[in-house]
């Protein structure tokens, strides 16, 4: 087989707004397991969106966007469902910004011959592939956007936006969650920013400048998703997978306190989830365990254990057909740093 061969099925990413899940996730509330966790989630998440002081935040670890949910964050983007993202850096550059530049995820099987693939230069995610040297032009773009800037230490959040406003003249495909982040303020963090096809292209950018040249600093990633908590006060987590992004946020109420500042426990959070508890961790903490260290308060959370690419669609379908974000004032966080902001 040659390389067209396996790259023929694109991967479809769902379209929460043409499919309304609202009578199915108000009949799950009368099961049990975890449809009903999953509606308590919805409504929860609903409820996130109608109070008026919550700023909600978006995180993102995992392969979901290169699975088919790429349009489900863009959409939360574009209709003011969440103010600001954190995520991994496979999440917003090698599945969404790669796919901006006019590359595409395809349809495989994960009951293939991975040497074969390696041939080929298609790289596998469990079930989807992926062209190799189609990633390597991503990567080869994220270096000529850092050609570009000033030398000095960025936090991803402004190196991302460089990478939203690239596509603003560059994008092939308009629906970007890079692109629409960068339109309507909203702030976008990936604490492992290197980890990615960006780190790839951030490496080539120092190798060819080696005495003035951009890194990224996730210190002051962190400093600036404190300040977002700080300046909201009130907040909900929608987190989906774990990990870092999970953690990262989640830790910006104890951040609050060391720079002096009282800030109240994140007020609501949704994690969807198949991490188990047993090892002792559910990458990162449950929920209930971040109550412990003044992270999540345990009034308003959920813990949905699905599959998320099954998981998400109903509940952002509920919530975007439910209305409640129509009303939500935008909050434009990345206003709140001057300069590279």
């Amino acid at each position: 087989m040659e390389k067209k061969d396996y790259l023929k099925r694109e991967v479809r990413h769902v379209d929460i707004k043409a499919i309304d899940a609202v009578p199915i996730v108000e009949s799950m509330r009368h099961m049990s397991f975890s449809a009903r966790d999953l509606a308590a989630a919805a409504d929860l998440y609903d409820r996130m969106l109608r109070d008026e002081d919550c700023a909600v935040i978006l995180t993102i670890a995992g392969s979901t966007s290169a699975a088919g949910c790429m349009g489900i964050y863009a959409d939360l983007v574009a209709h003011n469902m969440v103010d600001a993202v954190c995520a991994t850096g496979a999440t917003v550059v090698d599945m969404d910004f790669f796919e901006a530049l006019g590359f595409r995820h395809y349809q495989g099987s994960s009951h293939v011959d991975d040497r074969e693939l390696r041939r080929l230069y298609i790289d596998r995610i469990y079930d989807t592939y992926i062209d190799e040297e189609e990633l390597q032009t991503c990567d080869r773009t994220i270096a000529e956007i850092a050609d570009l800037l000033e030398p000095g230490p960025y936090s991803s959040r402004e190196f991302i936006r460089e990478m939203g406003k690239h596509l603003e003249t560059h994008s092939v495909k308009k629906d970007s969650l890079v692109q629409l982040a960068c339109e309507n303020d909203v702030p976008v963090f990936c604490p492992a920013f290197s980890d990615s096809s960006a780190g790839f292209g951030l490496v080539l950018h120092q190798h060819r400048n080696p005495d003035r040249h951009v890194s990224i600093d996730s210190v002051k990633d962190f400093r600036e998703l404190t300040e977002i908590k700080m300046a909201a006060e009130t907040t909900g987590l929608l987190m989906i997978g774990g990990g870092v992004p999970k953690n990262f946020v989640q830790d910006t109420v104890i951040c609050a306190e060391i720079l002096g500042k009282e800030v109240p426990m994140h007020k609501y959070a949704v994690q969807i989830t198949v991490a188990d508890a047993r090892d002792g961790a559910c990458s990162s903490s449950t929920l209930k365990e971040a109550s412990s260290w003044g992270k999540v308060d345990t009034a308003h959370e959920q813990m949905v254990f699905a599959e998320a690419t099954m998981a998400l669609p109903l509940l952002a379908s509920y919530a975007y057909h439910r209305g409640g974000w129509k009303k939500r004032k935008k909050r434009r966080f990345s206003k709140l740093f001057p300069g590279r902001g």
